[in-house]
């Protein structure tokens, strides 16, 4: 995966607060009465799939914190990342949160680079003219200057932590396994002395207990590495997962049939993690090491919402928890995310505050990235129109009862496009072409493919409509016209 220019930017709390008191962007407003406005506090992983946790049905992940925010708060059991233009998958993924722009025009930002984005208010700074002091802690992965972005900026992280060889192509079950998750001598997550995630937690904790103005509200970037690559995480946590208690998914399979024509393949650096072809062995050593540095993410969250519990204010707080992605971890042969899969394109995402129902679940399709309106929303500022997401507190609060989007979209390069529409997914892979299609209702593993079913011959051609539609509303450079002559021919 490539690394942002800010990977190796650590910058102490204490030397850039209110560095741009007196700064603001090119149609940005100036900060408005804060009297009533709720504190944001946005909580984000990466590489955390909607299956990877304890209170969305994982009877094997332990996720008490999150179990807890979720009990005090709404969660969204279909949220859905778009797709990504590159194969590190959070780099668009965070590209369209922070610009609120639809992933084709999220790439046109990105590839022209700059400290900031031209002609753009990126989402703290949209919080910052709303009257918010602004946060920032761990990853950002986007190549715009975070300092110029955030009022406050701490351990400010590129893509993942360094890796190294003895990472990947492990485990062997007739060799010694050649890293140790828990060994901070191997780098990677202690990369400085102290866990990343543990240091992330610290940032936030100080800066919402005794460094913020609390005069005004808060709005906290608070964005972990984990449970991304390298996965370590301390002994104590991998010693509550026992490699031979781990299940091994039912959709397990030792390649993936069409890996090469997907960009999934021996040559991607995520799949490269594990051997091939793929054995039940390694995949229940990699499900382990993920469960226990989620368990160890999961109590770091802990920690913050304590702080946040425990921290007297004036005005509430809201939370905000989701990830940039989920993963395979050993799904359909798969150990990346990028593929189609709802295991590697749905996400948790939870919202938990003052007038937020309780214990409630929502099926409703979202993006992740409706959080950014979302928090617009709570922050008293209209979205712009070239903002494609929508806020979701209309949804929370019981005001609406269907999607803002007419299908839900996803993407890889130019080698892979879904949509879902109506409880089926259609998946195409235009480069060979072909397509398969999934219940996922009845069939919420994807483990049927109903593409050569004629009973569903009608169904799998209305979804192609929908995908075409929803790719030539959002600009997509792919053309699907060729596809569509060799999938549907007359």
């Amino acid at each position: 995966m490539s690394r942002s220019s800010w990977c190796s930017l650590l910058i102490p709390l204490a030397l850039v607060v209110g560095v741009l008191s007196s700064t603001a962007w090119a149609g940005e407003k100036q900060p408005s009465s804060t009297a009533l406005k709720p504190n944001v506090v946005f909580l984000f992983a990466d590489d955390l799939s909607y299956e990877a946790l304890a209170y969305a049905g994982n009877g094997q992940v332990k996720t008490p914190n999150l179990d807890r925010l979720a009990k005090q708060g709404t969660s969204f059991s279909h949220a859905y990342n778009m797709g990504s233009f590159s194969p590190a998958v959070c780099i668009a993924s965070r590209s369209m949160l922070v610009t609120g722009r639809s992933v084709w025009k999220a790439q046109t930002l990105h590839a022209a680079g700059g400290k900031e984005p031209k002609n753009v208010v990126l989402w703290p700074r949209q919080m910052h003219g709303a009257g918010y002091q602004t946060f920032i802690t761990g990853k950002w992965h986007v190549p715009w200057n975070p300092m110029l972005a955030f009022d406050v900026t701490a351990h400010v992280r590129g893509g993942m932590p360094k890796d190294v060889p003895s990472f990947y192509d492990r485990p062997h079950s007739d060799k010694p396994d050649t890293f140790d998750p828990a060994n901070p001598g191997n780098g990677g997550y202690w990369q400085g002395g102290k866990h990343w995630s543990e240091v992330t937690a610290d940032d936030a904790v100080e800066f919402f207990s005794a460094s913020r103005d609390k005069s005004r509200p808060c709005f906290m970037y608070v964005a972990f590495n984990a449970p991304h690559d390298p996965r370590q995480a301390p002994q104590t946590y991998l010693d509550r997962y026992p490699t031979e208690t781990i299940e091994v998914p039912k959709d397990f399979q030792p390649l993936y049939p069409e890996r090469a024509s997907i960009g999934a393949d021996e040559k991607l650096r995520d799949e490269k993690l594990a051997p091939f072809p793929r054995t039940e062995f390694a995949v229940r050593t990699h499900r382990r090491e993920y469960y226990a540095l989620i368990t160890h993410l999961d109590d770091q969250i802990g920690r913050i919402l304590d702080a946040i519990e425990q921290t007297k204010s004036d005005r509430p707080t809201m939370v905000m928890f989701t990830a940039d992605h989920g993963l395979a971890c050993g799904h359909h042969g798969l150990m990346g995310k990028q593929n189609m899969y709802d295991h590697s394109i749905r996400v948790p995402l939870i919202i938990a505050g003052e007038n937020i129902p309780q214990g409630k679940t929502i099926d409703v399709p979202v993006y992740l990235q409706d959080v950014m309106p979302t928090a617009l929303e709570l922050a008293g500022v209209a979205p712009g129109p070239e903002v494609h997401f929508h806020s979701l507190l209309p949804i929370v609060r019981g005001e609406q009862k269907v999607s803002n989007y007419p299908a839900i979209y996803s993407s890889y390069l130019n080698l892979q496009r879904c949509v879902v529409k109506d409880g089926f997914k259609l998946v195409v892979y235009p480069a060979l072409p072909a397509a398969k299609l999934f219940d996922l209702q009845h069939d919420p593993l994807e483990l049927s493919d109903l593409s050569a079913d004629p009973n569903h011959a009608t169904r799998k051609e209305q979804l192609f409509d929908a995908l075409v539609a929803e790719a030539e509303s959002i600009s997509d450079p792919l053309d699907l016209a060729a596809a569509r002559k060799k999938l549907f021919p007359q």
